[in-house]
């Protein structure tokens, strides 16, 4: 399947960190003491959001939704849990998270460029400790992620500061201590509810935080991984994903909804026209980079940190470092295994003729093997 992305469509789809509308009413720990100055923002789907009045800007359906959120010094994020995948990239600040259900279970400090998975159905929760640009994108696994659960303690002082959850996940507000008339509101879990979750030990959870350090960068991690327009490399953090190298593997492999990926590339290298059938998004964490879209009538887009853009699948794409320092990037491709990537046929014939051509099982290698 070929799409062919129109300027008015790429336009709609790039997000960019000076036009990111922020939501300070998306949760019902608001007004908690210790959790006001919370700021939210949705990015692509509805998230897990309970504010009825959130404005998201690209609203279609990627298998996965993408917000941030941004938390002065101090802050705290109060005990939840997801049904779906939920995934922080740090760009900025030092985060502690805790986990379990009084939050006791362990704890770890999160710093920029740090990426981590917080398993489903585990009550988490974090604070700010770090510098007052605190800033992490978040990834949630599906569509529809199911909203999610608080600890009873939050929807108890919730309730004190007059801020109600109903059964379908929105907030009802009330005169603080008040309870809304005629409206279900959401049942907090029993004690034996809560004793039937399962427990996360802190080793278990480091193997779920990839730091710089944990990485294994791929240098040859595509078919045009030699080529002037290629060069790009790869580090698989979440999933499969779109690597074509087949000794490389990801820090995690269980099923996400959605893999996630480092990109970097020196100034003028980058990945060459390529298509996948899944959307994917791009967010910029270091350098410039231009993408370009569309094979016949090629469009391009200029993006920086903390710049997004979500590509339509089936789009034609290419990705080009234009900063003076390596650009980097984190790639999110929808679906729960490997992706296959479409070349340009002038970049699988270029690639076949300096030695490189991708095998049955969708990987790159030496032409000779192939041809002998």
């Amino acid at each position: 399947m070929t799409t062919e992305v129109s300027a008015a469509e790429l336009a709609s789809r790039t997000i960019l960190r000076k036009d990111l509308k922020a939501d300070a009413a998306a949760f019902i720990d608001t007004k908690i003491p210790g959790s006001e100055g919370k700021i939210n923002y949705p990015l692509i789907g509805p998230g897990v959001s309970e504010n009825a009045e959130q404005v998201v800007p690209v609203t279609a359906p990627h298998g996965f939704n993408l917000g941030a959120a941004a938390m002065p010094a101090g802050v705290t994020n109060n005990l939840h849990l997801h049904f779906t995948a939920e995934v922080f990239v740090c760009m900025a600040g030092e985060w502690l998270f805790r986990w379990g259900v009084r939050g006791d279970d362990g704890e770890v400090t999160v710093r920029p460029g740090d990426v981590i998975s917080i398993p489903t159905w585990v009550f988490r929760g974090f604070t700010s400790v770090g510098t007052d640009d605190a800033f992490l994108f978040t990834a949630l696994g599906r569509d529809r992620s199911g909203g999610l659960i608080w600890a009873p303690s939050v929807l108890e002082k919730a309730a004190r500061h007059g801020l109600h959850l109903t059964s379908d996940n929105r907030i009802v507000e009330t005169a603080p201590g008040e309870y809304p008339a005629g409206v279900e509101l959401k049942r907090p879990l029993t004690d034996e509810q809560l004793a039937a979750l399962r427990t996360i030990g802190v080793e278990e959870m480091r193997t779920r935080l990839a730091r710089p350090s944990d990485l294994r960068w791929s240098a040859t991690p595509f078919l045009d991984s030699a080529l002037e327009t290629g060069g790009a490399e790869l580090a698989a953090v979440v999933g499969y994903g779109i690597t074509e190298d087949r000794d490389q593997h990801p820090r995690l492999a269980d099923p996400h909804g959605f893999s996630l990926a480092r990109l970097r590339a020196a100034t003028g290298r980058g990945m060459s026209a390529h298509s996948v059938d899944e959307s994917q998004v791009l967010i910029v964490t270091g350098g410039r980079w231009r993408i370009t879209l569309n094979r016949e009538n090629p469009i391009s887009t200029e993006l920086g940190p903390y710049d997004t853009l979500s590509i339509p699948v089936g789009a034609w794409r290419r990705f080009e470092s234009i900063g003076e320092e390596t650009g980097e990037m984190v790639v999110i491709t929808g679906g729960e295994g490997r992706t296959r990537i479409e070349w340009d046929p002038a970049v699988v014939s270029l690639a076949e003729e300096r030695g490189t051509v991708i095998d049955a099982n969708g990987y790159a290698a030496e032409a000779a093997f192939l041809q002998a």
